[in-house]
């Protein structure tokens, strides 16, 4: 019961990695705040937790301010503060996946920067204060191994080392109270596994130590780390956890 006690607040909850936090979370006593774009991904993720823990569940898009505005206030109004934020919400839009720097479209490059930056931002803005106003907090955000540069990826690369940088940033900025912290996973089987061919999974897999493709729950029990009273003395760190896959960091 590492988290006996604590609230948690996770965004893109319906997720592969979402929802294996909130169950991760559930386990350890965290109260949930959650939210997803999905109603329908949030609701699963919901019915998989409400036997474990107390929760509240609403559907909104990071994106857009007033829309996880009121998802936090529901949480504080519920369980009157958060002391736990996991900005899980990122990826790749546009059906193409695959994209090089000379064929980028920009409206997929300012979509993919909206989507891993601007929520999370909006989420640190908007649970901060109160984190700060009781002189404890944990924030945790997911980047990504490829913070250094996925051919074919230059838009996901880039707004990745930029959620890597705006961890640095806010721990410096957020602490000595709140810790800050950055997941980089590697390649976790989730949907975006699953529109990948063999030949590319294949690809990873000879990168990777351990000689397997990562899985929500590896994820999730490092957030657990990160959120959890054991990491009290670790903040603006990038942690990799990716099977010893190594892009630089």
């Amino acid at each position: 019961m590492r988290l006996k006690d604590r609230v948690a607040m996770i965004t893109g909850a319906g997720g592969a990695m979402g929802q294996a936090i909130a169950l991760r979370f559930a386990e350890e006593g965290a109260a949930l705040v959650l939210t997803d774009i999905s109603e329908n991904r949030l609701k699963q993720t919901e019915e998989k937790v409400a036997s474990l823990t107390e929760v509240v569940a609403i559907r909104s898009n990071v994106l857009n301010l007033s829309e996880i505005q009121e998802v936090v206030q529901a949480g504080q109004d519920r369980f009157q503060s958060i002391d736990i934020l996991i900005n899980v919400v990122g990826g790749v839009r546009g059906a193409q996946m695959n994209q090089s720097i000379m064929e980028m479209d920009v409206n997929r490059w300012d979509d993919t920067w909206k989507l891993n930056l601007k929520g999370t931002v909006n989420c640190i803005q908007l649970v901060a204060n109160q984190m700060m106003a009781k002189k404890y907090g944990k924030i945790v955000n997911i980047s990504s191994i490829h913070l250094a540069g996925a051919k074919g990826f230059s838009d996901y690369g880039a707004a990745k080392a930029g959620v890597a940088s705006l961890t640095k940033t806010a721990a410096m900025e957020l602490g000595p109270y709140i810790n800050v912290n950055c997941i980089a996973p590697g390649v976790i089987q989730t949907s975006a596994v699953e529109r990948m061919n063999e030949e590319d999974i294949q690809a990873y897999k000879n990168q990777i130590i351990l000689d397997r493709l990562g899985e929500p729950i590896d994820v999730a029990n490092a957030a657990l780390f990160l959120s959890s009273d054991e990491s009290r003395y670790v903040t603006g760190q990038i942690l990799a956890v990716a099977g010893g896959m190594s892009p630089h960091l």
